[in-house]
């Protein structure tokens, strides 16, 4: 056995300094390590007294901090029962305020704001920087409430039950230690929790894997097992969806990102629904399950297309029957964004060409009937909040010359009036905004947005700013922003949006093409974008700058290796860079379904051609990289920009850095830390693009 033991551990060593040899900056994937935050601290630093003595960042700086704190911004709604809740951070408030008020009082202009919870006293007190994450509430008189802690903003959360009527947290209440994962009541005493509950109980994705029914007065070890999923999945998540005062427990096991088995926890058993494992079923509204099909199914001898949105009889489902209604179905231009129930109504945001429309579908004798509602035109609709005791809901409308404006609604009625916009940030009368198409190698178009002052010179002179995403088919909208705004657009900037395969813009089918062997088509749409900018007389590379995070930090990570002429300025936020250790850092494994599995050497050959870690080659023009992060995103691990800004490092290429002590995946926890973050970024780019 000893003998054993020893060649395991001969082993494990070999297999350690293998990787070490293969790459020298793993040091840097140990993330509260002394020698990596010392690097961190170094780079800091020296970003830091660059770019804070530019000639720009106070002014920046000064005034995202003011458009951050500012008490002119709107009090975005939740409402629960008689009462709205909303979460406000301001330059009293660092770190926030859980607050509510009588429905009747927001509505009228006057609310009267009760402090149900103070972040920054509860952080004083409980030595903990923490980031408030949210709060589920018990349906349907709203007197208590699951509350979600993170300690520095990390998606890990410690979750607490609260009393909103003592303000105070339940001494014996339902407590969650620090894991990822979700709880949600099913009545006073039962909650549904997905949580690490020790040793192989979550995926390699990191998340849960286990999902129990807990009831009050009991230990948490001893919850009620209903459904365990492979370590393998990507992880297992409880809802409980509401039908009036019917309600269903439901589990979505996500098998990878995109497909998922539902379940229905009917009869003290769990019931599989037999829908497509792509499909997402998003409420139930009149015993009819909501359904958004990502690729085409054939049931009942009718062939419902991609993109359409159908409900299916509830009941029925249940006892392995489909009854199936056509609710919507998009054309090649259209596709749905979001999907919302009030109490009697369906409502679908449409994109048409990028641009937003809302419409209230009731079910009535078996099938479904649609109004518009009249919205305003030419920006971005989004539903802010609806409630399943009333037909009110609220909506949001903004375009990139437009502050945000809330409005209230009543789908029955399909009423509406604008309740609150946000003030003008900057002066938009001195702007234009166009909508063009490049095309891209394989000769799909591809749209794009451009703001620029009216006068603008086109003769390439232009500091250009070109954003995009490019995955998870999550849209890239028009939106306002006071900090674009007042940061780049007044000092001679544009900004250019992107619409490039990847998104759901054009719906299922958009994103679906640039999926893992086919990932190239997202960053040739990017390079056409810019090379549209150029021939345009935009910009040129001397003045185009790009910038994205996340997933996005990653498109500009392989868009500057891949073509360094097209690019002088790339702002790279926490980024995905080393795309063959990705799945093994934090929440990667559940990415894999999105890019491919380095792991398999045919997913790999491919994944290996866009790298931008592996893709780094000496004597090559590179654009000196802004590369910001936060040493607590607990999602895309910060070892993805330590490793790449330490590598361009060695090999000669000078780099910006910024670490964030904390933020999370978002970056940022505080406001102060948001207008560093702005300021930062902004002063870069003005000193390499102007």
């Amino acid at each position: 056995m000893q003998k054993l033991f020893l060649l395991s551990a001969a082993l494990l060593l070999l297999n350690i300094n293998m990787q070490a040899q293969e790459d020298p900056y793993l040091w840097l994937e140990e993330v509260d390590s002394e020698k990596a935050l010392a690097f961190v601290t170094d780079l800091n630093k020296k970003t830091e007294e660059k770019l804070t003595k530019s000639p720009y960042y106070q002014d920046i700086y000064d005034k995202a901090l003011e458009i951050y704190n500012s008490t002119d911004r709107i009090a975005y709604p939740s409402t629960n029962g008689n009462y709205v809740y909303n979460f406000w951070k301001d330059q009293d408030h660092v770190r926030g305020i859980w607050r509510r008020t009588l429905k009747e009082d927001y509505t009228s202009g006057n609310p009267n704001w009760e402090i149900l919870l103070d972040i920054d006293a509860l952080s004083e007190q409980d030595g903990v920087k923490w980031v408030y994450k949210g709060a589920s509430g018990l349906y349907p008189d709203y007197n208590r409430f699951l509350v979600q802690l993170s300690k520095g903003g990390g998606d890990a959360v410690v979750t607490k039950e609260f009393d909103v009527n003592t303000k105070e947290f339940i001494e014996d209440g339902f407590f969650i230690p620090e894991a990822k994962g979700g709880a949600t009541y099913v009545d006073m005493n039962t909650i549904i929790v997905a949580t690490d509950f020790g040793e192989n109980t979550m995926t390699t994705s990191g998340y849960p894997n286990q999902i129990k029914l807990w009831k009050r007065g009991t230990d948490l070890k001893d919850a009620q097992l209903i459904h365990e999923g492979n370590q393998t999945d990507v992880g297992s998540w409880p809802s409980v969806l509401r039908d009036g005062d019917k309600k269903y427990i439901v589990i979505f096991q996500a098998v990878t990102f995109f497909t998922r088995n539902t379940k229905v926890w009917h009869n003290d058993k769990l019931v599989t629904l037999d829908i497509p494992d792509d499909a997402a079923p998003s409420g139930v509204l009149n015993n009819q399950l909501l359904v958004d099909l990502k690729s085409d199914w054939s049931v009942n001898g009718t062939t419902y297309k991609q993109g359409a949105i159908i409900s299916l009889n509830m009941t029925d489902l249940l006892n392995g029957k489909h009854t199936v209604n056509l609710i919507y179905q998009p054309d090649a231009f259209s596709s749905v964004s979001g999907i919302s129930t009030t109490k009697n109504h369906l409502l679908l945001n449409v994109l048409n060409n990028v641009i937003s429309e809302l419409h209230i579908y009731t079910f009535k004798d078996n099938s479904w009937s649609s109004t518009k509602v009249d919205a305003p035109d030419y920006g971005t609709l989004s539903i802010v909040n609806t409630n399943e005791l009333s037909d009110d809901y609220y909506f949001q409308f903004e375009n990139f010359l437009t502050p945000e404006t809330l409005f209230t609604a009543n789908a029955h009625e399909n009423t509406l009036k604008a309740f609150k916009s946000l003030p003008a940030y900057f002066d938009a009368s001195k702007y234009k905004v166009k909508q063009f198409m490049a095309k891209s190698q394989d000769g799909t178009m591809i749209p794009y947005f451009v703001v620029g002052a009216k006068d603008m010179n086109i003769d390439g002179s232009n500091p250009t700013l070109l954003y995009a995403y490019g995955g998870f088919e999550s849209s890239s909208l028009p939106f306002y922003s006071g900090g674009f705004g007042s940061s780049w657009l007044n000092k001679g900037g544009v900004f250019v949006l992107a619409n490039i395969r990847g998104g759901g813009e054009y719906g299922p089918k958009w994103h679906q093409a640039g999926l893992k062997e086919n990932r190239q088509r997202v960053y040739d749409d990017f390079h056409a974008v810019a090379e549209d900018l150029i021939a345009k007389k935009i910009t040129t590379p001397e003045h185009l700058g790009i910038m994205g995070g996340s997933n996005g930090g990653l498109l500009v990570g392989v868009a500057f290796t891949q073509r360094p002429d097209l690019y002088n300025a790339v702002v790279c936020q926490v980024p995905l860079l080393d795309m063959k250790r990705y799945n093994k850092l934090l929440a990667g494994a559940s990415w894999m379904g999105e890019y491919g599995n380095p792991d398999i050497p045919e997913e790999w050959a491919y994944i290996k051609k866009y790298s931008p870690y592996h893709n780094l080659k000496t004597d090559t023009a590179y654009p000196e990289v802004f590369f910001y992060t936060s040493t607590r995103d607990d999602r895309v691990h910060p070892g993805h920009a330590r490793k790449m800004a330490a590598k361009m490092l060695d090999m000669g290429y000078p780099i910006y850095y910024y670490e964030n002590t904390e933020g999370g995946h978002a970056g940022a926890s505080t406001n102060e830390q948001r207008a560093k973050s702005t300021a930062l970024s902004f002063s870069y780019l003005l000193l390499k693009l102007k």
